[in-house]
Protein backbone atom coordinates (compact mmCIF):
# COMPACT_ATOMS: atom_id res chain seq x y z
CA UNK A 1 0.00 0.00 0.00
CA UNK A 2 1.42 3.09 -1.04
CA UNK A 3 2.18 5.86 1.85
CA UNK A 4 1.00 8.82 0.17
CA UNK A 5 -2.10 9.48 -1.69
CA UNK A 6 -3.55 13.15 -3.21
CA UNK A 7 -6.58 13.12 -0.99
CA UNK A 8 -7.48 10.46 1.77
CA UNK A 9 -11.30 10.51 2.70
CA UNK A 10 -12.27 8.98 6.10
CA UNK A 11 -15.68 7.48 5.60
CA UNK A 12 -16.91 5.34 3.23
CA UNK A 13 -20.25 6.32 2.85
CA UNK A 14 -22.32 7.72 0.40
CA UNK A 15 -20.75 11.51 1.35
CA UNK A 16 -17.10 9.80 1.30
CA UNK A 17 -17.94 7.82 -1.93
CA UNK A 18 -19.43 10.55 -3.89
CA UNK A 19 -16.57 12.86 -2.66
CA UNK A 20 -14.37 9.94 -4.40
CA UNK A 21 -16.28 9.54 -7.68
CA UNK A 22 -16.19 13.03 -8.38
CA UNK A 23 -12.90 14.07 -7.03
CA UNK A 24 -12.35 11.25 -9.60
CA UNK A 25 -14.00 12.69 -12.37
CA UNK A 26 -11.48 15.60 -11.95
CA UNK A 27 -8.32 13.53 -12.24
CA UNK A 28 -7.54 13.75 -8.49
CA UNK A 29 -7.32 10.31 -6.89
CA UNK A 30 -8.13 9.97 -3.90
CA UNK A 31 -7.75 7.18 -1.01
CA UNK A 32 -11.21 6.23 0.93
CA UNK A 33 -9.94 4.56 4.43
CA UNK A 34 -13.30 2.83 6.16
CA UNK A 35 -13.16 0.50 8.50
CA UNK A 36 -16.13 -1.75 8.56
CA UNK A 37 -16.83 -1.73 5.06
CA UNK A 38 -18.15 0.50 2.25
CA UNK A 39 -22.10 1.76 2.99
CA UNK A 40 -22.03 -0.08 6.97
CA UNK A 41 -23.82 2.34 8.46
CA UNK A 42 -26.59 4.86 7.46
CA UNK A 43 -25.89 4.44 3.63
CA UNK A 44 -26.52 0.94 3.69
CA UNK A 45 -30.01 0.70 5.87
CA UNK A 46 -31.54 3.84 4.49
CA UNK A 47 -35.32 3.62 3.02
CA UNK A 48 -33.32 5.26 -0.29
CA UNK A 49 -36.19 7.78 -0.98
CA UNK A 50 -35.64 10.37 -2.90
CA UNK A 51 -38.16 13.68 -2.02
CA UNK A 52 -36.18 16.92 -2.62
CA UNK A 53 -39.22 19.03 -2.11
CA UNK A 54 -40.10 18.20 1.88
CA UNK A 55 -38.31 17.65 4.82
CA UNK A 56 -36.14 19.40 7.29
CA UNK A 57 -34.83 22.64 6.15
CA UNK A 58 -37.27 22.41 2.73
CA UNK A 59 -38.87 24.73 2.23
CA UNK A 60 -36.01 26.59 3.84
CA UNK A 61 -32.51 26.61 3.47
CA UNK A 62 -31.73 23.29 1.82
CA UNK A 63 -34.25 24.34 -0.94
CA UNK A 64 -32.03 24.99 -3.41
CA UNK A 65 -29.08 22.19 -3.00
CA UNK A 66 -31.87 19.71 -2.84
CA UNK A 67 -33.43 20.44 -6.02
CA UNK A 68 -29.49 20.50 -7.14
CA UNK A 69 -28.67 17.06 -5.97
CA UNK A 70 -32.10 15.71 -6.78
CA UNK A 71 -30.55 16.64 -10.80
CA UNK A 72 -27.54 15.18 -10.06
CA UNK A 73 -29.24 11.83 -9.24
CA UNK A 74 -30.68 11.59 -12.41
CA UNK A 75 -27.87 12.03 -14.47
CA UNK A 76 -25.59 9.68 -12.19
CA UNK A 77 -27.69 6.54 -12.61
CA UNK A 78 -27.23 5.96 -16.33
CA UNK A 79 -23.50 6.96 -16.00
CA UNK A 80 -23.11 4.48 -12.92
CA UNK A 81 -24.69 1.90 -14.14
CA UNK A 82 -23.02 1.61 -17.30
CA UNK A 83 -19.98 2.24 -16.08
CA UNK A 84 -20.10 -0.93 -13.17
CA UNK A 85 -22.98 -2.03 -14.23
CA UNK A 86 -24.95 -1.77 -10.93
CA UNK A 87 -28.36 -1.59 -11.09
CA UNK A 88 -29.35 0.50 -8.24
CA UNK A 89 -33.17 0.23 -8.46
CA UNK A 90 -33.35 3.98 -9.46
CA UNK A 91 -37.20 4.28 -10.18
CA UNK A 92 -39.83 6.97 -10.13
CA UNK A 93 -42.48 6.15 -7.16
CA UNK A 94 -45.69 8.38 -6.51
CA UNK A 95 -46.61 8.59 -2.68
CA UNK A 96 -50.11 8.82 -1.20
CA UNK A 97 -50.12 10.84 1.65
CA UNK A 98 -52.84 10.28 3.81
CA UNK A 99 -55.02 12.45 6.34
CA UNK A 100 -56.92 10.69 9.09
CA UNK A 101 -58.06 13.83 11.33
CA UNK A 102 -59.48 17.35 9.98
CA UNK A 103 -56.04 18.58 11.48
CA UNK A 104 -54.38 16.75 9.13
CA UNK A 105 -55.92 18.76 5.97
CA UNK A 106 -53.31 21.58 5.69
CA UNK A 107 -50.23 19.78 5.65
CA UNK A 108 -51.98 17.66 3.06
CA UNK A 109 -52.57 20.86 1.46
CA UNK A 110 -49.20 21.81 1.37
CA UNK A 111 -48.20 19.02 0.29
CA UNK A 112 -50.37 19.23 -2.99
CA UNK A 113 -49.56 23.20 -3.54
CA UNK A 114 -45.23 22.17 -3.66
CA UNK A 115 -45.90 19.16 -5.87
CA UNK A 116 -47.95 21.02 -7.86
CA UNK A 117 -45.63 24.21 -8.10
CA UNK A 118 -42.54 22.31 -9.27
CA UNK A 119 -41.67 21.48 -12.42
CA UNK A 120 -41.08 18.13 -13.28
CA UNK A 121 -43.75 16.98 -9.88
CA UNK A 122 -47.53 16.92 -9.80
CA UNK A 123 -49.76 16.15 -7.66
CA UNK A 124 -53.53 15.60 -7.02
CA UNK A 125 -56.41 15.13 -4.59
CA UNK A 126 -58.24 12.18 -3.57
CA UNK A 127 -61.22 11.05 -1.72
CA UNK A 128 -61.64 7.87 0.35
CA UNK A 129 -63.55 6.07 -2.88
CA UNK A 130 -60.73 7.43 -5.70
CA UNK A 131 -58.19 6.27 -2.74
CA UNK A 132 -59.62 2.69 -3.11
CA UNK A 133 -59.37 2.59 -6.67
CA UNK A 134 -55.59 3.02 -6.58
CA UNK A 135 -54.81 0.77 -3.52
CA UNK A 136 -57.69 -1.22 -2.34
CA UNK A 137 -55.49 -2.23 0.99
CA UNK A 138 -55.49 1.10 2.31
CA UNK A 139 -57.21 1.60 5.77
CA UNK A 140 -61.04 3.14 5.12
CA UNK A 141 -60.64 5.30 7.89
CA UNK A 142 -58.78 7.98 5.44
CA UNK A 143 -60.72 10.93 5.07
CA UNK A 144 -58.55 12.27 2.22
CA UNK A 145 -55.14 12.32 0.92
CA UNK A 146 -52.70 13.32 -1.98
CA UNK A 147 -50.95 11.10 -4.75
CA UNK A 148 -47.85 13.34 -4.96
CA UNK A 149 -45.67 12.59 -8.26
CA UNK A 150 -41.98 12.39 -8.55
CA UNK A 151 -40.25 11.20 -6.02
CA UNK A 152 -37.50 8.57 -6.85
CA UNK A 153 -37.07 5.43 -4.49
CA UNK A 154 -33.41 3.86 -5.31
CA UNK A 155 -31.61 1.05 -2.96
CA UNK A 156 -28.99 3.32 -1.10
CA UNK A 157 -26.51 0.32 -0.18
CA UNK A 158 -25.79 -0.52 -3.87
CA UNK A 159 -25.84 2.94 -5.29
CA UNK A 160 -23.20 3.50 -3.08
CA UNK A 161 -21.29 0.85 -4.01
CA UNK A 162 -21.73 2.02 -7.54
CA UNK A 163 -20.12 5.49 -6.93
CA UNK A 164 -17.05 3.49 -4.94
CA UNK A 165 -16.93 1.08 -8.21
CA UNK A 166 -16.68 4.07 -10.71
CA UNK A 167 -14.11 5.71 -8.64
CA UNK A 168 -12.28 2.68 -8.55
CA UNK A 169 -12.31 2.49 -12.31
CA UNK A 170 -10.87 5.97 -12.44
CA UNK A 171 -7.64 5.27 -10.02
CA UNK A 172 -9.42 5.69 -6.44
CA UNK A 173 -8.03 3.26 -3.69
CA UNK A 174 -10.19 1.68 -0.94
CA UNK A 175 -8.11 0.79 2.32
CA UNK A 176 -9.76 -0.81 5.30
CA UNK A 177 -8.63 0.32 8.65
CA UNK A 178 -9.38 2.51 11.70
CA UNK A 179 -8.03 6.68 11.49
CA UNK A 180 -6.01 7.03 14.78
CA UNK A 181 -5.34 10.66 14.63
CA UNK A 182 -3.55 13.30 11.61
CA UNK A 183 -0.15 14.57 11.74
CA UNK A 184 -0.08 18.32 11.40
CA UNK A 185 2.30 21.50 10.17
CA UNK A 186 1.95 24.97 9.94
CA UNK A 187 -2.16 24.79 9.73
CA UNK A 188 -2.08 21.91 7.16
CA UNK A 189 -2.92 18.61 7.43
CA UNK A 190 0.28 16.08 5.89
CA UNK A 191 -1.07 12.88 6.74
CA UNK A 192 -3.26 10.15 8.78
CA UNK A 193 -2.44 7.82 11.40
CA UNK A 194 -3.37 4.82 10.53
CA UNK A 195 -2.66 0.79 12.15
CA UNK A 196 0.37 2.00 13.30
CA UNK A 197 1.86 4.42 10.61
CA UNK A 198 1.09 7.81 8.73
CA UNK A 199 -0.27 8.17 5.63
CA UNK A 200 0.77 11.28 3.85
CA UNK A 201 -1.84 13.34 1.83
CA UNK A 202 -1.92 17.08 0.34
CA UNK A 203 -5.94 16.96 1.20
CA UNK A 204 -7.92 15.13 3.89
CA UNK A 205 -12.02 15.02 3.74
CA UNK A 206 -13.72 13.56 6.81
CA UNK A 207 -16.90 11.89 5.70
CA UNK A 208 -17.86 10.02 8.91
CA UNK A 209 -21.48 10.42 9.36
CA UNK A 210 -22.25 10.61 13.26
CA UNK A 211 -18.78 9.57 14.48
CA UNK A 212 -17.34 12.99 13.53
CA UNK A 213 -16.77 14.29 16.21
CA UNK A 214 -14.40 12.11 17.30
CA UNK A 215 -11.74 13.95 15.22
CA UNK A 216 -12.74 17.17 16.88
CA UNK A 217 -9.24 17.21 18.67
CA UNK A 218 -7.54 16.50 15.83
CA UNK A 219 -8.93 19.07 13.70
CA UNK A 220 -8.84 21.82 16.28
CA UNK A 221 -12.19 22.40 15.91
CA UNK A 222 -16.07 22.44 16.81
CA UNK A 223 -17.75 19.65 14.84
CA UNK A 224 -21.12 19.24 16.10
CA UNK A 225 -22.86 16.37 15.03
CA UNK A 226 -24.58 13.98 16.84
CA UNK A 227 -25.75 10.41 16.21
CA UNK A 228 -29.98 9.99 16.17
CA UNK A 229 -30.99 6.88 16.02
CA UNK A 230 -33.44 5.50 13.26
CA UNK A 231 -35.15 1.90 12.99
CA UNK A 232 -36.89 -0.25 10.10
CA UNK A 233 -39.01 -3.33 9.62
CA UNK A 234 -38.77 -4.73 6.28
CA UNK A 235 -41.32 -6.67 6.14
CA UNK A 236 -43.81 -9.24 3.33
CA UNK A 237 -46.84 -8.12 3.13
CA UNK A 238 -49.53 -10.88 2.16
CA UNK A 239 -51.61 -10.01 -1.30
CA UNK A 240 -48.82 -8.87 -3.90
CA UNK A 241 -46.67 -5.45 -3.69
CA UNK A 242 -48.16 -2.20 -3.19
CA UNK A 243 -47.32 0.40 -6.41
CA UNK A 244 -46.94 3.45 -3.99
CA UNK A 245 -44.98 4.98 -1.10
CA UNK A 246 -47.99 5.80 1.22
CA UNK A 247 -47.63 7.94 4.78
CA UNK A 248 -49.59 9.62 7.12
CA UNK A 249 -51.10 8.65 10.80
CA UNK A 250 -47.32 8.32 11.82
CA UNK A 251 -46.55 5.55 9.27
CA UNK A 252 -44.95 5.05 6.22
CA UNK A 253 -44.64 2.26 3.88
CA UNK A 254 -41.90 2.53 1.03
CA UNK A 255 -42.32 -0.74 -1.64
CA UNK A 256 -38.81 -2.47 -3.16
CA UNK A 257 -38.53 -4.06 -6.16
CA UNK A 258 -38.43 -7.25 -4.49
CA UNK A 259 -41.48 -7.18 -3.27
CA UNK A 260 -41.00 -6.25 0.45
CA UNK A 261 -42.35 -3.31 1.89
CA UNK A 262 -39.81 -0.97 4.46
CA UNK A 263 -41.40 0.17 7.11
CA UNK A 264 -40.50 3.21 9.46
CA UNK A 265 -39.25 5.10 11.13
CA UNK A 266 -38.60 6.12 14.63
CA UNK A 267 -36.09 9.21 15.32
CA UNK A 268 -34.29 8.50 19.28
CA UNK A 269 -31.37 9.82 21.19
CA UNK A 270 -29.42 6.56 21.93
CA UNK A 271 -26.32 7.84 21.61
CA UNK A 272 -24.11 5.19 19.72
CA UNK A 273 -26.41 1.78 20.53
CA UNK A 274 -27.51 0.32 17.24
CA UNK A 275 -29.33 -2.39 18.93
CA UNK A 276 -32.72 -3.26 17.71
CA UNK A 277 -35.76 -3.21 20.11
CA UNK A 278 -39.34 -4.60 20.62
CA UNK A 279 -40.49 -1.07 21.51
CA UNK A 280 -39.59 0.15 18.23
CA UNK A 281 -40.96 -3.05 16.43
CA UNK A 282 -44.07 -2.35 17.97
CA UNK A 283 -44.14 1.39 17.07
CA UNK A 284 -43.46 1.10 13.52
CA UNK A 285 -46.13 -1.91 12.79
CA UNK A 286 -48.61 0.12 14.49
CA UNK A 287 -48.08 3.15 12.23
CA UNK A 288 -48.07 0.26 9.46
CA UNK A 289 -51.47 -1.16 10.17
CA UNK A 290 -53.44 2.25 10.50
CA UNK A 291 -52.20 2.94 7.14
CA UNK A 292 -52.90 -0.36 5.65
CA UNK A 293 -54.75 -2.92 8.18
CA UNK A 294 -52.84 -5.67 6.30
CA UNK A 295 -49.88 -5.11 7.84
CA UNK A 296 -51.31 -7.09 10.59
CA UNK A 297 -50.34 -10.18 8.83
CA UNK A 298 -46.91 -9.12 7.43
CA UNK A 299 -44.04 -11.68 7.85
CA UNK A 300 -41.30 -9.72 9.64
CA UNK A 301 -38.16 -10.57 7.59
CA UNK A 302 -35.60 -8.01 8.61
CA UNK A 303 -35.55 -5.52 11.58
CA UNK A 304 -32.42 -3.10 11.36
CA UNK A 305 -30.96 0.15 13.12
CA UNK A 306 -28.65 2.37 11.94
CA UNK A 307 -27.18 6.29 12.95
CA UNK A 308 -28.03 9.56 11.05
CA UNK A 309 -25.90 12.44 11.54
CA UNK A 310 -27.47 15.20 12.55
CA UNK A 311 -25.98 19.54 13.26
CA UNK A 312 -27.97 21.69 15.77
CA UNK A 313 -29.40 23.29 13.03
CA UNK A 314 -30.60 19.65 11.29
CA UNK A 315 -28.51 21.50 8.32
CA UNK A 316 -25.48 19.42 6.40
CA UNK A 317 -21.53 20.86 7.08
CA UNK A 318 -19.96 21.14 3.52
CA UNK A 319 -16.52 22.54 3.19
CA UNK A 320 -13.36 23.42 5.15
CA UNK A 321 -12.39 22.88 8.09
CA UNK A 322 -11.74 26.66 10.01
CA UNK A 323 -7.97 27.14 11.10
CA UNK A 324 -7.30 24.21 8.60
CA UNK A 325 -5.97 25.13 4.73
CA UNK A 326 -6.30 21.50 3.60
CA UNK A 327 -8.89 19.95 5.53
CA UNK A 328 -12.89 19.20 4.69
CA UNK A 329 -15.82 18.21 6.01
CA UNK A 330 -18.45 16.22 4.30
CA UNK A 331 -20.94 15.44 7.18
CA UNK A 332 -24.41 15.89 8.86
CA UNK A 333 -26.60 15.87 6.59
CA UNK A 334 -29.45 13.73 8.73
CA UNK A 335 -31.91 12.01 6.80
CA UNK A 336 -31.41 13.71 3.46
CA UNK A 337 -27.71 11.44 3.37
CA UNK A 338 -28.84 9.85 0.13
CA UNK A 339 -30.15 12.91 -1.66
CA UNK A 340 -27.63 14.96 -0.67
CA UNK A 341 -25.01 13.05 -1.18
CA UNK A 342 -24.10 14.02 -5.00
CA UNK A 343 -24.23 17.52 -3.88
CA UNK A 344 -22.16 17.14 -1.33
CA UNK A 345 -19.32 15.18 -3.36
CA UNK A 346 -19.44 17.60 -6.18
CA UNK A 347 -19.23 20.58 -4.01
CA UNK A 348 -16.21 19.56 -1.81
CA UNK A 349 -14.62 17.97 -4.74
CA UNK A 350 -15.08 21.84 -6.38
CA UNK A 351 -14.16 23.18 -3.42
CA UNK A 352 -10.23 21.39 -3.57
CA UNK A 353 -10.07 21.06 -7.34
CA UNK A 354 -11.31 24.89 -7.70
CA UNK A 355 -11.48 26.72 -4.69
CA UNK A 356 -15.22 26.85 -4.53
CA UNK A 357 -18.36 25.54 -5.64
CA UNK A 358 -21.65 26.74 -8.02
CA UNK A 359 -23.87 24.67 -5.42
CA UNK A 360 -25.60 26.42 -3.23
CA UNK A 361 -24.33 25.09 0.15
CA UNK A 362 -22.68 28.54 1.45
CA UNK A 363 -25.03 28.33 4.10
CA UNK A 364 -23.77 24.78 5.35
CA UNK A 365 -20.22 26.16 5.64
CA UNK A 366 -18.29 24.49 8.83
CA UNK A 367 -17.77 28.08 9.98
CA UNK A 368 -20.74 28.13 11.34
CA UNK A 369 -19.76 26.03 14.22
CA UNK A 370 -16.71 25.70 14.00
CA UNK A 371 -14.27 28.35 15.15
CA UNK A 372 -10.40 26.62 15.65
CA UNK A 373 -10.70 25.50 19.56
CA UNK A 374 -7.43 26.12 21.35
Amino acid sequence: MADTTEVVIVGGGAAGCSVAYFLALAGVKSTIIEREGVASQASGFSAGGLNPLQGTGIPGPLSEVAMESYLLHQDLFPTLNETTGVDYEWRIISLIKAAFEQEDLPELQETFDTFTAAEGFGAEMVDPAQLQDLEPRISSAVAKAVVARGNVSLDSYKYTLALVQAAEKMGTSLRSGTVQGIERSNGRVTGVLIDGGVLHCDTLVMATGPWTRIAEPWLGAYVPVDPLKGEILRMELPGGPLGYDISGGGGSLHPKPDGLVWCGTTEEWRGYDKSTTESARQYIVKGAVKLLPEMAQARLVLHTACLRPVTPDWLPIIGRTPGLDNAYLATGAGKKGILLSPAIGKAIADQITQGGTELSVGEFDPARFASPLA
